[in-house]
């Protein structure tokens, strides 16, 4: 009964802390409510303040036209989630009940609005103030913060203890080295997906290529083949296949783009497309801190390892080395490892319960600087190189193509860095199989928090296409809404029962459905 007085007491003999959250989309939103979760947040010890640079929180899921460069977000009209809501929510927070399984952008905006007012967040969030940069006072021990503020346009600058990054890595668009491409991009025939946001981009073009396999791209040939055009698909690995009455090509790897006037591109198999009008490449994004200096992130591919270097890098494939993929290990004279945390990087995975894991392993670093072993940390770090290391090698031997990020068709580099340093890169943060749930477990561990991450969210998030498919399938029915009716209107646990029960019961209308094959 004594102990939180006891507690209290001894924070009021320390000087209160200043916690500095760029951005107020999903990563600085979870961010802000962890923190307020917290005793040092409740005693007075912490404070927050989240800079966000447009006009409400969200992040990329708040709608912008593409008409800055790069555009604020890559949201595109037909955009719904490619996990089933349950799965992806904060684990503190459900969509309400009845929500569509697999909603639309405005819905999953509406879920973080609702989220910053539930949780009282917006008190601390300063909209239309973009953070300009961030240098570290080594003299006074503290992060230096200059921001633009919203009404003068005049620049100020916030002293704080720790950094938190969480302005998403989904705008800046990574283009790849392909010979060719720059003629196309020059003469407007091709563009990145970041300014797509519907079939009206490509105008009166009867034939666009689409480059890149990930959930964009894969969006971008529905929407185009709905809208009537015939669709040429570039995706590393694919076999070639006419499909659609050979309204959709499916093409491996572009080796070439070739003649303007032929709309022609050649492919690594020798094979060509002619009479392509437009070219949209879904081709991923780069990591992008420009507030950050060079003293303190350097933008470039960092040396092999071991032994790690001393400083931080920015590839723009990762940012490196990062302990847990969240804290920079960095040399003491560079600024400390506890005062920084990026949250969001790792890719691949169910974000909002992966960043709730993440920010209880911050606020433990940030309480117990000792907690994190920089022996340890880049014994950690070492392994998971060479394990990249070797499998690049192997696929190299085999000549299987190279994995990317989702979205990444090669080549993704020019012809002065080294091929298998950039697969690495591409590949560290990239979470395989179960690996992000064995790691939203470990974060908790580390954070000494009582949290596992339960059996259904695994089951579910291996069969989120299946799900995806027969909910579709429901949508063209008419039946969806029926479905979801009251679904997750229960309290407590009996949220989560209600929506797992529900969607098992959509994986044995799939069995039903498709006899011949396996769920999973």
């Amino acid at each position: 009964m004594d102990f939180l007085p006891t507690l209290e007491a001894s924070w009021n003999q320390k000087t209160q802390q200043h916690i500095c959250i760029i951005g107020s989309g999903p990563s600085g939103l979870a961010a802000l409510k962890i923190i307020r979760d917290s005793q040092q947040f409740k005693g007075g010890l912490w404070t927050a303040t989240a800079f966000e640079a447009r006009d409400k929180v969200g992040g990329i899921w708040l709608p912008a036209p593409p008409t800055s460069n790069p555009p604020s977000t890559p949201l595109y009209d037909s955009l719904t989630t490619n996990l089933p809501h349950p799965v992806m929510a904060y684990t503190s927070f459900p969509f309400p009940a009845g929500t569509t399984l697999f909603p639309p952008a405005s819905t999953v905006l509406k879920y973080f609005e609702d989220y910053a007012a539930h949780f009282e967040l917006n008190e601390h969030i300063r909209l239309n103030t973009p953070v300009l940069s961030i240098t570290r006072d080594h003299t006074a021990g503290k992060w230096t913060v200059s921001v633009r503020a919203p009404k003068t346009s005049a620049e100020e600058t916030h002293d704080f203890d720790y950094v938190i990054v969480a302005n998403g890595h989904y705008r800046l668009p990574r283009l790849p080295a392909t010979p060719g491409l720059g003629e196309w991009v020059e003469a407007k025939r091709a563009v990145h997906s970041v300014y797509c946001r519907n079939p009206s981009t490509f105008g009166d073009a009867k034939t666009v290529l689409v480059v890149g396999g990930g959930p964009s791209g894969q969006d971008l040939v529905t929407d185009l083949l709905a809208s009537g055009r015939n669709i040429v698909h570039s995706v590393t690995g694919a076999a070639p296949e006419n499909l659609h009455d050979g309204r959709l090509k499916v093409r491996g790897r572009i080796a070439q783009y070739g003649d303007l006037d032929k709309g022609l591109v050649t492919f690594e198999d020798g094979s060509e497309e002619s009479g392509i009008d437009k070219a949209v490449l879904a081709t991923g994004y780069k990591f992008d801190f420009p507030f950050f200096p060079t003293s303190v992130l350097r933008p470039s591919i960092p040396p092999p390892v071991p032994p790690l270097p001393g400083a931080l890098y920015n590839s723009t494939y990762h940012i490196f080395p990062l302990a847990r993929h969240v804290f920079p290990l960095v040399g003491a004279d560079e600024f400390p490892s506890s005062t920084v945390a990026f949250l969001g990087i790792p890719i691949r995975v169910a974000p909002l319960p992966l960043l709730e894991a993440q920010m209880r392993a911050v606020l433990h670093v940030f309480e117990h600087p000792e907690s994190l072993d920089p022996t340890q940390e880049a014994i950690d770090i070492i392994s998971r190189y060479e394990t990249l290391r070797a499998r690049v090698a192997q696929q190299r031997a085999s000549s299987s193509p190279t994995q990317f990020p989702d979205g990444v068709d090669g080549p993704i580099s020019g012809p002065s860095e080294d091929p298998v340093e950039l697969a690495i890169a591409a590949a560290w943060h990239r979470f395989e199989e179960h690996e992000q749930f064995q790691y939203r477990d470990a974060m908790h561990a580390f954070a000494e928090y009582p949290h596992r991450v339960p059996a259904w969210e695994i089951e579910m998030y291996d069969a989120k296409g299946i799900l995806r498919e027969e909910w579709r399938d429901l949508e063209r029915l008419g039946q969806a809404e029926e479905w979801v009716r009251g679904v997750g209107a229960g309290e407590g646990e009996k949220v989560a029962e209600e929506w797992v029960d529900l969607m098992r019961k959509l994986l044995r209308r799939a069995e039903e459905r498709h006899p011949e094959r396996s769920r999973l």
